[in-house]
């Protein structure tokens, strides 16, 4: 199983690479397609927040890259400079994106007030977990216990990449739906901005794949050691 493990895991990582690599080009060639209507990412989140009867989600502008999220605690759509300042489709795909967590939690989704159930859970896991199963998996002989403590805990940071899946494909579906009815973009910065979406979504796949394969690496290990005793 180790060295099946490793060549999945190897596979994962690649996989991961590439689609990172293709979803960087992706936006970077979208972000050369600049909007006709002249709106910026704020602008067109702001738009689709008051469409979807939503007036109490602020759209802040956050630094970095790649920092784009909606907090549902203090109900922010929190869109990194670039996608705030920028009028290209693809400051347009994350800023509705984002909208789309928000509109979620306007009507309550039932997988995103599951992953959200989960975040407290996972913020905790993850701070211990490497550290428990490591220390399982050297002291599987005299306390095999443990390593079974760290694959529940694994399993919990497992089952939030899996939930979190549907939670970015259907915020990605409501924000194209809603940029397509109110037609936001040409049809050429639609289909941009759907592009640059869905490699976004994959990256989430690839995650949760890699979390899956790494969970029942750790299984393999406990249930080795337990048919050896």
């Amino acid at each position: 199983m180790g060295m099946s493990y490793l060549i999945l895991a190897g596979a994962i990582m690649l996989a991961s690479w590439l689609v990172s690599s293709r979803l960087k080009s992706k936006f970077e060639q979208y972000s050369k397609l600049h909007l006709q209507n002249g709106m910026s990412g704020a602008e067109i989140a702001e738009k689709m927040l008051a469409d979807n009867g939503i007036r109490d989600v602020r759209v802040i502008s956050v630094s970095g890259q790649l920092t784009d999220h909606y907090n549902p605690v203090n109900k922010t759509v929190n869109l990194s400079e670039a996608v705030y300042n920028q009028r290209n489709a693809a400051a347009a795909a994350v800023a509705a994106h984002e909208c789309g967590h928000a509109v979620q939690h306007a009507v309550g989704y039932e997988w995103l007030t599951m992953r959200s159930k989960l975040v407290p859970v996972v913020n905790v896991a993850s701070t211990y977990m490497q550290w428990i199963l490591l220390a399982g998996i050297f002291m599987m002989k005299s306390f095999p216990q443990l390593l079974l403590i760290g694959i529940v805990i694994f399993a919990a940071t497992t089952l939030f990449s899996i939930v979190t899946l549907p939670v970015e494909y259907d915020a990605s579906n409501r924000a194209l739906a809603w940029l397509e009815s109110k037609r936001m973009l040409t049809q050429q910065e639609q289909a941009g901005a759907k592009d640059a979406l869905k490699w976004a979504a994959r990256t989430y796949v690839v995650a949760a794949l890699g979390s899956i394969a790494t969970l029942l690496y750790y299984i393999s290990i406990y249930m080795g050691g337990s048919r050896r005793d």
